[in-house]
């Protein structure tokens, strides 16, 4: 009875989420007098224009820009880096393996709110070093970058370790019997087998990457260095002195449905990768 309960809660939870989603695309279409006269009902006459007031009043073309290339770059950087720590880890027999993973995991309950001082000093520090000692130049978006990849490290290596215990040993003996060495064995032979779990944390990163916000506004101060959701925080204060409310829910849209059809797309996959290991 319980876990009948128990899923029909989680059913009407999904139902409810969804039809959130399609509420406000159908307000995206609308102009501003519907959305507060008819909120439930259909475009009377679909609003295209929004996204195009929406694009243009928040400047999403260069955020769009700043969006694609920190989370694609950044989520190579994070799986390029966390696959052969999460490697070692999960073939390691010394004693340092075991706390090292668990060091990791306790990098997941650290919020990013407590580190803001730090990271804004940081960022200040390194921007006058490289400008002033390096290279005469420095773009904040760089050290954006750096601090996504460095603090999503810790969850995916968490993740990919508890996923490559779960691949047989075997396969990687009979590489070894061979001719392979450590290096192409991993690249050979592990990383086609990992690839479920790459996979999933490939997407959980781009997720996590594209709504990113906090960061961007502590570290890119210029509006030109900002990605869609710190945009998208300037269009909400511009446009509910406008009253156009019609273009706030086109640039959600704009910001979420991407991330949205990502999931559906490949939602199976990531609850594959993040349940499979889980009793090793």
């Amino acid at each position: 009875m319980v876990p009948r309960l128990t899923a029909i809660a989680l059913w009407a939870w999904v139902v409810f989420n969804l039809l959130l989603v399609a509420w406000v695309g159908l307000q995206s279409l609308k102009d501003s007098g519907q959305v507060w006269t008819d909120p439930f009902g259909l475009p009377a006459d679909p609003a295209w224009h929004n996204y195009s007031s929406a694009w243009q009043a928040a400047q999403f073309s260069s955020a769009a820009l700043n969006s694609l290339v920190i989370t694609g770059l950044g989520a190579f950087l994070i799986v390029a880096f966390s696959a052969p720590a999460a490697y070692a880890l999960s073939r390691s027999e010394r004693r340092l393996a075991g706390p090292l993973t668990g060091y990791f995991a306790m990098g997941l309950s650290i919020p990013v709110q407590t580190l803001a001082v730090p990271i804004v000093v940081a960022k200040l520090s390194l921007y006058t070093f490289m400008e002033d000692w390096v290279t005469g130049w420095w773009d904040d978006r760089i050290t954006l970058l750096i601090f996504e990849v460095a603090l999503s490290l810790p969850f995916s290596v968490f993740v990919l370790t508890g996923y490559m215990r779960s691949l047989p040993h075997e396969v990687e003996e009979a590489a070894e019997i061979d001719g392979c060495g450590p290096l192409r064995t991993f690249l050979r032979v592990v990383l086609p087998l990992a690839r479920p779990g790459l996979v999933t944390v490939l997407v959980l990163n781009v997720i996590g990457l594209w709504n990113s916000t906090l960061l961007v506004l502590l570290i890119a101060p210029t509006p030109d260095q900002r990605t869609l959701p710190a945009a998208l925080l300037g269009l909400y204060s511009s446009m509910q002195y406008s009253s156009d409310w019609g273009g706030l829910f086109a640039g959600i849209v704009i910001l979420v449905y991407p991330m949205v059809v990502l999931y559906l797309w490949l939602g199976r996959r990531i609850v594959e990768g993040m349940t499979a290991g889980i009793g090793k």
